[in-house]
């Protein structure tokens, strides 16, 4: 069985992200054809002048990246706020993709923004936020990033990752895109990964947002929120038992 995935990194990531998975698939699968795609401003295109850049310019681009890597029919798996432009690809070309899989990932409800999503406050504080590990008031700003990505790394695994933090930066009118749409979800089956000891989605989040991307199947991994990072071979078999159920 061929294998083939399109990955889509999240919010202050690049497509490096998805190195540890990729490698663990291959070395399960014998061999996968995978494309880690990147966000202007993000890995690979790092430099790039986003400031007129749109959220679907990003899916257009992703797309067309895609199509130039030969893949035919792939997995499409996101990432956190990767998640969001994985709407936008799908709703525009579902007949590219085999499945999506969203990985923590998470949409905010139509007219509202990723920044309204997240809001300002403490986790738990405002039904109707997200919020953060941490009171983003009074936080220094170097505690956030373990708070919310490293609570299941070890030392090594924490310094290494926090290092390749800080250059990639996706589109800032990408944080304000109200214009999201739902009607599509489902038209590509599928399947959402719960991240079980995520620090920055609670599981009560993730799985909101599994019913808004109308998962079929939901997944769940004893993980933080960079499951890619810290449990690259336990994600892998979870993307190849979906590629097997796919076919």
């Amino acid at each position: 069985m061929d294998i083939e995935i399109a990955f889509v990194h999240g919010g202050g990531q690049g497509g490096w992200v998805w190195g540890e998975t990729i490698a663990a698939l291959n070395l399960q699968s014998g061999g996968c054809r995978t494309v880690a795609l990147d966000a202007p401003g993000c890995g690979t295109k790092r430099g790039r002048v986003t400031a007129e850049v749109s959220l679907d310019d990003v899916a257009e681009e992703m797309i067309a990246d895609i199509i130039a890597a030969g893949l035919k029919r792939p997995l499409l798996v996101g990432h956190s706020q990767g998640g969001q432009v994985m709407s936008l690809m799908l709703a525009r070309r579902p007949d590219l993709f085999r499945r999506a899989v969203y990985v923590s990932c998470s949409i905010p409800l139509p007219g509202r923004s990723v920044r309204a999503l997240m809001g300002s406050g403490i986790q738990g504080t405002n039904p109707d936020e997200v919020g953060w590990p941490f009171d983003p008031k009074t936080e220094n700003p170097a505690d956030r990033y373990p708070q919310m990505f490293c609570n299941d790394m070890d030392e090594a695994q924490r310094s290494t990752f926090l290092a390749n933090l800080g250059a990639d930066t996706w589109p800032l009118s990408t944080y304000e895109y109200t214009s999201w749409r739902y009607d599509h979800h489902g038209i590509v089956p599928a399947t959402y990964v719960v991240c079980l000891v995520d620090g920055i989605l609670p599981v009560r989040w993730q799985e909101r947002f599994a019913e808004r991307f109308a998962a079929d199947r939901i997944v769940r991994i004893d993980a933080g929120h960079q499951a890619m990072n810290t449990r690259p071979h336990g994600l892998a078999e979870i993307l190849r038992q979906e590629m097997v159920a796919s076919h």
